[in-house]
């Protein structure tokens, strides 16, 4: 009780002794300021301005020093990296050598290649048409060419392959139309095939009826991204007023803006139209009367995209298809890697089951010794061509062997359990537990590490050791089953091998 009042008295003088040592600062400040001032008074006045701005500029560097060291830094915003330049054709040209070399399937490539030297040969200007079922594609193509045999139907869908239609226009270009499936429709969208003519056209149309939904939109960005002359062609113009024409175009134009290779088109690609027709004895019919089409605007604008600069459109399809080519290379380079990953993996965990098997000890941690680890983890470093540091390999073997440990007990319940469904095993269920542990091990081990190769281009260890578990635990029972089989198989096996040795 006395300590905490003296506590109190103490503070109490404390904060007595602050207030009258700045009373008295305070005191002495105001006496220098007037005296400061009192001498001022007696200066120039060009003097007491400089003074004062001198001022001002002490305090304004003073209090950006504190604002700098107060605030807390922003990072710099990342700079956006500009896109990558597709491949040249000679480079394309040799990687497609290396894949083949490699065994990869690269027939799919060559076709796409063998495809862009046969209409390079053809010197026709190929324009391929998207847009939503029923926009009015293929009404379109039957007014630009009468004489087309197109299918033009009422019900959604009509368009289901690529159908090519050849065009010779009054300047004596030789077009040729390509009519690409519908999107909209159900469990459609710019799919693959669509994708991929966009990239092998010279031009693009996307036709659409009115202002563009958002998956309109996002259907004509994809191709907008392409880096082609785009022509967006509003269709049916006749069903509004001049008015709403002009507001419907000022709308569409404003979204191509930032894209300087696009450009609006209005067109009428012809049909029907319904009218009231008043007979002679008063009577009304209703009859239905065919519109003419109006498709000169689209003719002129394509006819000018043609003249401008034809060298231009061959170098931006040819840049566009060796992007096609580059990613369906890439595709099967990892179609390729993933099916020999599968095969290391699988022969490394036969390789683990039989070590298991053999061991004096049965359930000896093959991971402690580390060569059957380090060696799966060489072999897969060396079919994705990325290198691995010592460091992070021995990091996630240590990782996994602490796993293991944890989940041990867990695999070797599994692995009974998978060996209840294979009777007749007798004694052999001891030294084929450990077996079976071992090769959900390497299993689940392998595919990890494949999956850091391909989806990061390098090994993380922590985030491999995550996949390692998540892995693991995914469908236990049912690797546990095919671990089992391969281990009653091996068992076989040994017999044989002991004989012919």
């Amino acid at each position: 009780m006395q300590v905490s009042r003296l506590i109190r008295i103490l503070l109490a003088l404390a904060v007595g002794l602050l207030s009258l040592l700045l009373l008295i600062v305070l005191l002495y400040l105001t006496q220098s300021a007037f005296e400061v001032w009192g001498h001022l008074k007696q200066t120039p006045g060009w003097f007491l301005a400089a003074y004062a701005a001198g001022l001002l500029g002490l305090a304004a560097g003073i209090g950006w020093i504190l604002w700098r060291l107060l605030m807390p830094r922003r990072r710099p915003a990342a700079r956006p990296q500009p896109p990558k330049a597709p491949p040249s054709e000679a480079e394309l040209e040799q990687r497609v050598a290396l894949a083949e070399q490699a065994g990869i399937d690269v027939a799919r490539v060559r076709r796409e290649l063998a495809r862009l030297r046969e209409r390079r040969a053809a010197g026709h200007i190929y324009v391929s048409l998207f847009g939503e079922i029923s926009s009015g594609k293929s009404s379109l193509i039957k007014a630009l060419l009468p004489e087309a045999q197109v299918v033009v139907g009422a019900r959604g869908g009509t368009t289901r392959t690529l159908d090519e239609y050849r065009w010779s226009t009054e300047a004596g270009d030789e077009l040729v139309l390509v009519d690409v499936p519908g999107t909209n429709e159900v469990g459609l969208v710019l799919d693959e095939l669509a994708r991929a003519e966009a990239q092998r056209a010279h031009l693009v149309l996307y036709v659409c009826d009115g202002d563009l939904s958002r998956s309109q939109w996002d259907e004509l960005q994809h191709l907008l991204a392409l880096d082609k002359p785009c022509l967006l062609v509003l269709n049916k113009t006749d069903r509004y007023t001049q008015a709403e024409q002009e507001l419907l175009k000022t709308r569409l134009r404003n979204r191509l803006e930032p894209f300087s290779l696009a450009e609006l088109v209005g067109v009428q690609s012809g049909g029907t139209r319904e009218a009231l027709r008043v007979l002679p004895d008063g009577q009304e019919e209703l009859v239905t009367r065919p519109l003419t089409p109006q498709v000169e605007e689209l003719q002129g604008a394509l006819q000018r995209r043609i003249d401008e600069d034809p060298q231009l459109l061959e170098r931006l399809r040819d840049s566009s298809v060796f992007s096609l080519v580059a990613n369906r290379l890439d595709e099967a380079e990892t179609l390729y890697r993933r099916r020999k990953a599968d095969e290391l993996v699988e022969s490394y965990a036969r390789k683990a089951m039989l070590g298991a098997m053999a061991a004096v000890a049965p359930g000896t941690d093959l991971l402690i010794q580390g060569y059957l680890g380090v060696s799966l983890i060489r072999a897969l470093s060396d079919l994705y061509q990325v290198p691995v540091r010592k460091a992070d390999r021995d990091r996630l073997l240590d990782l996994v062997r602490q796993q293991v440990g944890k989940n041990m007990t867990l695999m070797l319940a599994v692995a009974g359990n998978a060996l209840k469904a294979f009777p007749g095993i007798g004694t052999l269920a001891g030294g084929v537990l450990h077996a079976v542990a071992y090769g959900l091990v390497f299993r689940s081990l392998g595919r990890a590490v494949a999956r850091s190769f391909e989806t990061r281009g390098e090994l993380h260890p922590l985030q491999t050791a995550q996949t390692f578990k998540e892995t693991l635990g995914e469908e236990l029972e049912i690797s546990g089953r095919d671990m089992a089989r391969l281990a009653l198989r091996l068992v076989h096996e040994k017999p044989d091998r002991s004989t012919a040795g």
